[in-house]
């Protein structure tokens, strides 16, 4: 018996949480320079005359994801086999360095570039990171200890969404914000090295190997439960990845205010929504689950009930507090769909396997939020009406709940199995 398993429940619990309180700032700086980037758009455009164009700008928030995506599966894989500890702490080092690099390009090329090396250090990150969680989390605490981790997510977006008033102020400006937030994630990297417990060698040595035979291959991947979840985990993505990047633009536009007030208009409220929303979802599907199998599909289906009209109404609004509201009710909805991806996932593959399939979904869900995102710098650039444009998103939303509802748990793999 290794000495993590002599622990007593108490012990191991107090672990299980300290590790979602160490990848809070992890996951809050994970999406901070994403949002950033979006709130920055007007300076960044003005400084970088190269960009030229929307669909340029769109192309190149697409580059990101699109690197992001493919390497999703390969930080899953490398999570699994070569360690969850190591994988995030190089994630973060690297992708901090180069952020802080994002604050000196000067052409549309070279931010073309670190958009792109930023995917490839960043892809490693959330697989791992909601692996490591649900690792340490049985099946009574496993959707509020990933809920809370959303959260430092919603945080960080939120955050980001004053990047417009710091890009704005002579005293900070784009480049120094980066510069900045490049600096943190560097220096986190060293007390996470050496406080995060390193869960691999618990994870090899107490899996019964009659257990684990037949189920480690990537073969007990393809079935029809993993498919039907992929396909939900994309569809309100491309929505997702819109509102995220284009949302205060689109503001900014639509109602005639300043870049600053547009940056915070699209993030803060919504992402106050969602925290609501992965706090709420994470409790309720936990509760639930003591009832039915079923309990975290449930609760992200509710979820997705509340995004179809929220589209429908960011796509109508015909003022900003409309715009805000809608906005609202996206975020709670989507923290409920958010918080319980990976609980669910949980259900339908083995734990070993577990960054894998996250990975998997991510290469998926990310490419078509990329196309998403340089699509509709094209379609914008082209003036379609966003109406028209939020009901399509909207009609994917309602599809979606219709294949999470068709998701079947797997009986042999307990809701409460660990490593």
């Amino acid at each position: 018996m290794n000495k993590t398993q002599s622990l007593s429940p108490s012990s191991l619990m107090g672990t299980a949480w300290l590790v979602v309180v160490l990848l809070l700032p992890v996951a809050l700086l994970n999406y901070l320079d994403r949002q950033m980037m979006a709130t920055m758009k007007s300076s960044i455009m003005n400084d970088i005359p190269s960009i030229a164009s929307n669909e340029n700008w769109g192309f190149m928030l697409g580059q990101f994801k699109w690197v992001y995506a493919f390497l999703s599966p390969v930080g899953g894989v490398v999570a699994d086999w070569f360690g969850k500890r190591v994988t995030i702490c190089t994630s973060l080092f690297a992708w901090s360095a180069i952020t802080w690099w994002t604050g000196q390009v000067e052409s549309y090329t070279s931010l073309l570039w670190a958009r792109s090396l930023m995917g490839i250090s960043e892809a490693f990150y959330i697989p791992a990171a909601l692996a490591l969680i649900a690792n340490f989390h049985s099946g009574s605490t496993r959707s509020r200890a990933v809920g809370l981790h959303q959260t430092a997510i919603y945080v960080g977006q939120i955050v980001g969404g004053f990047g417009g008033y710091a890009a704005d102020n002579p005293a900070l400006g784009w480049r120094m914000t980066f510069e900045i937030c490049g600096l943190a994630g560097i220096f986190y990297t060293v007390p996470l090295a050496v406080l995060l417990p390193n869960q691999f060698a618990l994870a090899r040595a107490s899996v019964d190997p009659e257990t684990k035979r037949g189920h480690d291959s990537w073969i007990s991947l393809i079935n029809v439960s993993f498919v039907l979840l992929v396909l939900y985990f994309t569809f309100p993505a491309l929505a997702g990845w819109v509102i995220r990047d284009w949302m205060p633009a689109i503001l900014q536009k639509q109602f005639n205010i300043t870049q600053g007030m547009a940056g915070v208009s699209a993030t803060l409220y919504w992402q106050v929504g969602a925290i609501v929303g992965a706090l709420l979802g994470g409790y309720a599907a936990d509760r639930l689950m003591k009832k039915t199998i079923r309990g975290r599909i449930w609760i992200s289906a509710l979820g997705m009930v509340l995004i179809i009209p929220a589209l429908f109404g960011v796509g109508n609004a015909p003022t900003l507090v409309y715009a805000v509201l809608f906005l609202v009710l996206f975020g709670l909805g989507w923290g409920m769909f958010d918080t319980n991806n990976m609980p669910i996932l949980c259900q339908i593959v083995r734990p070993e396997l577990r960054a894998t399939g996250y990975g998997i979904m991510n290469f998926v869900s990310i490419s078509c939020g990329a196309f998403a995102d340089w699509t509709f710098g094209i379609l914008t650039d082209r003036h379609w009406p966003l109406n028209q444009i939020f009901a399509v998103y909207a009609s994917f939303a309602a599809l979606s709940v219709l294949l999470v509802l068709l998701i079947r748990p797997n009986p042999l793999i307990k809701d409460s199995e660990t490593p």
